[in-house]
């Protein structure tokens, strides 16, 4: 505290004695002429306002030599004086605090900021009326960008992104602590990668680097295309030495040697097409976790390269039709099924909502598995609103995926409604599961005998079900229906396991049986609507394969693992028609697929091809004979 307001406090305080001294007239009045108690530490934070403590230091100059001069009467009255000026300068400091949280306001207006959050003290709640109050918030809410209504039902939560922490959340931080030692622990390649390593990798969100991966060498880079009412477009960019080792790349696949791409990983460890590949050739080799680092260090090196504008939400965009662009979209596919297969189902629906909100046209057919991570997930709720709010004219319900997964989805909010005894979260007035499934049944009649196939249901009931005419036929007769009842049948027949759906399911069969026997109009109604709404006769979705919604993974002939290469655009595996004929098959069927693999890599891969040349003589090797 500064000398100047302690000799402030001090003439106040010998004001107060004097006129507790004089008690002839003053007794009654003493309450309104007496100062006012002040908190001395309130005075710790006018030093900084240089500008109030010259006005308080000019008017206590004043009022000293007036009460210098003046008699004991008059000297009375300056404590009311005095407490008249506070009252003042406490009403400009409640006035500037709400200029500052109008200001505040301004500001963030380009943010996330929730107005509810903004807590208005009781001076401001004292100054202003409910009804500048409300016009308040109402010229705030104005000055805030409203974000479109897909921006509220596509946002990524970062903290869900990331499979780690929802192992952490399911099995505990010391389970997977201890998981993490074994698995290094079990591989020495690991361990020696990890002493020889000790840099620091860069974090990111959706994929936590291990420790024996090589620094991030800055290959490629991201950058802003335009900004279009508020969203940014972009688009990935390599460097001169990526676009080297893309050529190599190249002239590898082209030939059909696995050396050439693992050399090209030797020298640009962050190469994702070659990533890619070996990732594929894992995951044929029966290798699932390799092919899981494989694409993980593949996302790993796409998520490095982000521009800082850039973030996982609708308001930035990053469109397939740019070429360098692809692999992203490609990763992020993979990952999410691999998520899907470690029992992470909230990360993958976190990542199946990034990649529908990367692209709104949807080119890796994240729409048609969205329903399941979320059922999955047993994100109930968020999937109801997904369903009203992705699109303005309420159409998801027509796809099939989405006409059956509602139904199942609404029976689960009514069972957590019955179980939890406390408020429903289904809202009054809509349909109920048993309503929502006959609808799919009329909609979708051909899913009910593949379910029945695929599942598999070997009651005898679903057998006399699936004879009647209405659920005879497996085809509708529009290609692009067909093809998305396939991906659904591929991708959620496991839901239909449970013995609750299956109960729902068989209970909706009969009793649409039985309205249809009674009143046969409804099927022509519903077969206008289905033909209506899938009324090209080519098949629209035929770039997604039913392959790539299957949760079992492809094989092949150890024998020709060599041979196959990555069809990047194709999306397929490659396998030459004809064998070279000086091309000698080797014993591997009954080799571990790692050690075949680093032999591939070995320059003395060709061993064995001449002719009278022993199989086993490596270069170098004397003669033992």
């Amino acid at each position: 505290m500064s000398s100047r307001l302690m000799k402030k406090v001090l003439n106040e305080q010998s004001a107060a004695l004097q006129l507790r001294s004089d008690g002839d007239d003053d007794d009654s009045e003493s309450p309104q002429s007496s100062a006012p108690a002040r908190n001395l530490f309130s005075l710790l934070g006018d030093d900084d306002d240089d500008t109030a403590i010259d006005q308080e230091q000019a008017e206590d100059a004043n009022e000293t030599s007036d009460r210098d001069s003046a008699p004991l009467s008059e000297t009375a009255a300056v404590p009311a004086r005095n407490a008249n000026s506070k009252k003042k300068r406490n009403k400009k400091k409640k006035k500037n605090s709400n200029k500052a949280d109008l200001s505040l306001v301004n500001r963030t207006g380009s943010s996330d900021l929730n107005l509810d959050s903004l807590s208005l003290t009781d001076g401001h709640q004292e100054t202003c009326s409910p009804a500048k109050n409300k016009l308040l918030n109402a010229d705030a809410d104005a000055k805030l960008p409203k974000k479109p209504f897909k921006t509220r039902v596509l946002e990524v939560d970062p903290k869900f992104l990331s499979a780690e922490n929802e192992l952490r959340r399911i099995f505990g931080s010391r389970v997977v602590k201890s998981h993490d030692r074994n698995s290094s622990s079990a591989n020495p390649r690991l361990m020696r990668g990890g002493r020889r390593g000790t840099h620091n990798l860069k974090k990111t969100i959706i994929i936590s680097p291990s420790q024996h991966w090589p620094r991030w060498d800055g290959s490629l880079t991201m950058e802003l295309l335009n900004t279009l009412e508020g969203v940014h477009y972009f688009r990935y960019t390599h460097s001169s030495s990526y676009a080297q080792a893309q050529r190599a790349f190249e002239s590898a696949k082209e030939n059909h040697d696995l050396n050439g791409i693992a050399n090209v990983l030797l020298n640009h460890p962050y190469h994702i097409d070659s990533l890619t590949t070996l990732a594929d050739y894992f995951k044929f080799t029966g290798e699932h976790q390799m092919s899981a680092d494989a694409t993980a260090k593949c996302l790993y090196a796409l998520e490095c390269a982000w521009h800082p504008l850039f973030t996982p939400s609708r308001n930035c965009q990053l469109k397939y039709d740019h070429d360098m662009n692809k692999p992203l979209f490609s990763a992020l596919f993979t990952h999410m099924k691999n998520m899907d297969r470690r029992g992470c189902h909230r990360s993958a629906l976190e990542i199946c909502k990034l990649l529908l909100s990367l692209d709104s046209n949807d080119p890796m057919g994240a729409m048609f598995c969205i329903d399941y991570y979320a059922l999955r997930a047993e994100e109930h709720g968020w999937l109801e609103q997904f369903s009203e709010e992705y699109q303005s004219d309420n159409s998801l319900w027509l796809f099939p995926n989405f006409s059956y997964s509602l139904a199942i989805c609404r029976l689960c909010l009514e069972s957590k409604e019955v179980l939890g005894g406390g408020e429903s979260e289904t809202e009054v007035g809509k349909a109920t599961s048993f309503e929502l499934m006959k609808q799919a049944l009329m909609l979708h009649p051909s899913v009910l005998k593949k379910l029945v196939v695929k599942v598999p249901l070997n009651d005898r009931k679903w057998t006399s079900v699936v004879k009647h005419s209405f659920f005879r036929s497996e085809e509708t007769g529009s290609p692009s229906l067909d093809h998305l009842i396939a991906i659904y049948i591929e991708k959620s027949y496991i839901i239909w396991r449970l013995q609750d759906l299956q109960k729902l399911l068989y209970d909706s069969t009969i009793s649409l049986i039985e309205m249809l026997e009674k009143k046969e109009s409804d099927v022509n109604d519903w077969a206008c609507v289905r033909k209506e709404a899938f009324s090209s006769e080519k098949n629209e979705y035929s770039y997604l394969l039913v392959s790539e919604f299957s949760d079992s993974v492809p094989t092949m002939p150890p024998e020709n693992l060599q041979d196959f290469i990555v069809n990047q655009r194709g999306g397929g595996i490659e396998i030459p028609e004809q064998i070279p004929e000086n091309h000698v098959l080797r014993d591997v069927a009954n080799r571990s697929p790692l050690a075949v693999l680093f032999e591939s890599i070995l320059p003395w891969v060709n061993y064995g091809t001449g002719d009278g040349e022993d199989e086993h003589h490596l270069p170098g090797q004397a003669d033992e004979d």
